[in-house]
C-alpha cells in the first residue's frame, strides 16, 4: 500500500466517518477499506521495525480494532509470531470487524484477553488498535488505568488511526493516552492528531488514502485547512517590475512603553523584512536611537498623545498595536484611537488584555493573536479551558470578536470567515520571548501587501513557523532567539 504526504485538509472524527460511509456508498466496501488499512499498517510496521519478530497487537472491539486484526493475521502469514491481545472476546464482536477477527483466529494467531494481570510485557513492539477515532468525553476507569500501564511499558508504539486515549477532534486527553513512535492515518487526517497533545504523543505521522476517489473529499464541506508555501505563493504573485514602495503598504506598529523598545522594534523588523513597503513605530521617545540603530529603515516616531499619533494613522494602510505596549494610561490612550479607525489591525500582548477587560464590539478588520493565557482572559475562561478544546476556543474568539482569531500553541488555529487553519510547522525552540512579536509584524505585512485578514494569519503563522524551523535546523532548537527568524522569513515570503 502506497504512503501519500500528509494532506492539507484535516477531518472531525464525524467528518472521516463520513468519509468512510461515502466510500463505501461509492462501491468500496467496508470490509476492502479495513483490509488495506490492515495492508497499509502492516508494511509500515514491517518498514519501521524490521528486526520486529512477535508483535503484540492490542484490539478493540470496533473498526480500529479490525484493523488491528488484519495486521496480525498478515503478520501471521509472513512467518512471524504476532500475539493478539483483546479489550473483548470474539463474541462481543460485529461487522467487518469480528469477520477479520475470525480471519486472523483462522490463520492461527494466538488471542488473549488485555487486562491489568495479562500485559504484553515480553513484546518488543506494542500495535494499537484499541480505541481510535471512537472516544468521547472522559474515559472510564478501567480503560484510563489499561492505557497508563501500557504506556508505562515503555515499548514501541504502531498506533492505528489515533493513539487511544487521544480525542480525534481537540487533540486533548480524554485521561490517558498511549503514546505512539508512529502513528498511521487512513482516508482522512484527523485534526486532533496535530493541535493540543496530539503532536506530543502521536510520533510520526503516515497517511495512506486507501485509494479512495477524491470525489469522496469534495463532498465534505468545510475541512480544516494546512496552509503550505504554495498557498503562500498564490496570495503573494511575482512583484510588477515598475512597483514601489506605495504598492505594498504602510505598516504602524504602536507600542513600546517605558522600557519595552525591543517588543514592536522586533514587529517592526518583522513587517520591514517580510515585505511592507514602509514601516512606522510609534513608541516613547527614551527607544527611539535603540530601535534606530537597530533597523534604520523604520520610520520610529516620539508619541506620548493621541495628537502625535494623528498624523501617523493619517498615513499607515495597516495597524498592528500591543507589543510592549503595558496597561497603563499612556497605552490604553493609543489603544483606544487606534481601535477608532478603519484600518485593517493586528492586535496582540497588552492590546489584548486590554480588549479583555474593556469588552469591545466585534470588528470584522482585526485579527488578533493570543496565547492560550490570552484567550482564556478574552473569553472570561482561563488557559487550561481553552487547550481542553482548541478548536473550540478559536471558534469562540471569532465568534465573538469577529474578524480573524489566531490561538498560537502548537499546532497553531486560524479561524474566519472563510474558515479554520491549523499550522503543523513549528518546533519547541519557539519557546523563547520575542516570538509573537515577530509574528505579529509578519502578519501585518501580509495585510499591508492585499492579503485578506484570514489568509494573513494563516499563512503568516505558517511562514513565521517555517522559518523557525529553517532556523532551528541550522543551528538547533535550544537558544534559538525571534530575531533568527528574520533572515528565513525573507526566504518563506520570497518562494525560496
Amino acid at each position: 500500500m502506497t504512503m501519500a504526504p500528509l494532506p492539507n485538509r484535516l477531518y472531525s472524527a464525524a467528518q472521516t466517518r463520513e468519509l468512510d460511509r461515502l466510500a463505501i456508498e461509492g462501491g468500496v466496501s467496508g470490509a476492502t477499506l479495513m483490509a488495506r488499512a490492515g495492508q497499509a499498517a502492516f508494511d509500515l510496521m514491517l518498514q519501521r521495525w524490521p528486526e520486529v519478530r512477535e508483535p503484540a497487537i492490542l484490539c478493540g472491539a470496533g473498526n480500529n480494532g479490525g484493523d488491528g486484526y488484519v495486521v496480525a493475521r498478515l503478520a501471521q502469514e509472513a512467518g512471524l509470531r504476532p500475539v493478539v491481545y483483546q479489550w473483548r472476546p470474539l463474541d462481543q464482536l460485529g461487522g467487518d470487524a469480528l469477520a477479520m477477527a475470525e480471519a486472523a483466529r483462522d490463520a492461527g494467531v494466538p488471542m488473549l484477553p488485555l487486562n491489568l494481570d495479562n500485559l504484553p510485557h515480553a513484546a518488543p513492539l506494542l500495535v494499537d488498535g484499541l480505541l481510535g477515532t471512537g472516544i468521547s468525553g472522559v474515559l472510564r476507569e478501567d480503560m484510563r488505568a489499561l492505557l497508563q500501564a501500557l504506556d508505562a511499558l515503555g515499548k514501541p508504539v504502531l498506533a492505528l488511526d489515533v493513539p487511544s486515549g487521544l480525542s480525534a477532534d481537540s487533540g486533548a486527553s480524554a485521561g490517558a493516552v498511549l503514546g505512539a513512535d508512529c502513528t498511521i492515518t487512513f482516508i482522512g487526517v484527523n485534526r486532533g492528531l496535530l493541535t493540543g497533545v496530539g503532536p506530543c504523543h502521536s510520533g510520526q505521522l503516515v497517511f495512506s488514502g486507501l485509494n479512495v476517489d477524491e470525489a469522496v473529499y469534495q463532498a465534505i464541506p468545510d475541512p480544516v485547512w494546512r496552509p503550505t508555501p504554495l498557498d503562500l505563493r498564490r496570495w503573494l504573485p511575482r512583484r510588477r517590475r515598475d512597483g514601489h514602495k506605495g504598492h505594498y503598504g504602510h505598516v504602524l506598529v504602536i507600542g513600546g512603553d517605558h522600557g519595552f523598545a525591543g517588543a514592536p522594534s522586533m514587529s517592526a523588523q518583522a513587517a520591514a523584512r517580510c515585505g511592507a513597503g514602509l514601516v512606522s513605530l510609534a513608541t516613547r521617545a527614551e527607544n527611539l536611537t535603540a530601535v534606530l540603530a537597530r533597523q534604520p529603515e523604520i520610520m520610529v516616531r516620539a508619541v506620548e498623545d493621541v495628537a502625535e499619533l494623528e498624523p501617523l494613522l493619517e498615513r499607515a494602510t495597516v495597524v498592528a498595536v500591543g507589543p510592549g505596549l503595558g496597561t497603563g494610561e499612556w497605552g490604553q490612550t493609543l489603544l483606544k484611537r487606534a481601535l477608532m479607525t478603519d484600518l485593517p489591525l493586528v492586535l496582540d500582548a497588552d492590546a489584548l488584555n486590554l480588549l479583555a477587560d474593556w469588552g469591545v464590539d466585534a470588528n470584522d478588520h482585526w485579527v488578533l493573536t493570543p496565547h492560550p493565557g490570552e484567550a482564556g482572559r478574552l473569553l472570561g475562561s482561563d488557559s487550561a479551558t481553552v487547550q481542553r478544546d482548541r478548536f473550540a476556543a478559536v471558534e469562540a474568539l471569532a465568534s465573538r470578536y469577529g474578524g480573524a482569531a489566531l490561538l498560537k500553541g502548537l499546532g497553531t488555529l486560524v479561524r474566519g470567515g472563510d474558515g479554520c487553519a491549523l499550522i503543523s510547522d513549528g518546533n519547541p525552540g519557539m519557546g523563547s520571548g520575542g516570538m509573537g512579536d515577530v509574528l505579529t509584524g509578519v502578519i501585518a505585512a501580509l495585510l499591508a501587501q492585499g492579503v485578506p485578514p484570514y489568509q494573513a494569519a494563516a499563512l503568516g503563522a505558517m511562514a513565521h513557523a517555517r522559518a523557525a524551523d529553517r532556523a532551528a535546523a541550522e543551528h538547533g532548537e535550544r537558544g534559538l532567539l525571534a530575531t533568527d527568524l528574520l533572515p528565513p522569513l525573507r526566504w518563506e515570503l520570497n518562494g525560496k
